[in-house]
């Protein structure tokens, strides 16, 4: 199962031919693989980890608590990505499609 999308890119940035790269060269677009609601719910859910989390790393504390403020930090801003594209690796790897994103059986 094929989960990008190859995309011939062209070797200037104005043509508009079609015509393959020099070299080969392939740009790659994520596939959707995230329904519309669970993308909202990663950006908003995103957006809280990490604000929070970078509001307790500027309010101090231990070196332990740093840490796992930062993984929070990192956590919410990956969602806020994966959200924003609409493509999440992890159900790519799995080979997980959700119901309402599969096509006609």
């Amino acid at each position: 199962m094929k989960h990008l999308l190859d995309v011939d890119a062209p070797a200037e940035a104005g043509r508009r031919d079609g015509s393959a790269a020099q070299g080969g060269e392939k740009r790659r677009h994520p596939v959707v693989n995230i329904t519309p609601l669970e993308r909202v719910g990663r950006v908003v859910a995103g957006a809280i980890g990490a604000l929070g989390g970078a509001l307790l790393l500027v309010s101090g504390g231990g070196a332990l608590a740093n840490i796992f403020e930062g993984l929070l930090v990192l956590a919410g801003l990956d969602l806020v990505v994966t959200g924003a594209l609409g493509h999440c690796p992890l159900y790519g790897k799995l080979g997980y499609v959700p119901p309402s994103l599969r096509g006609p059986a």
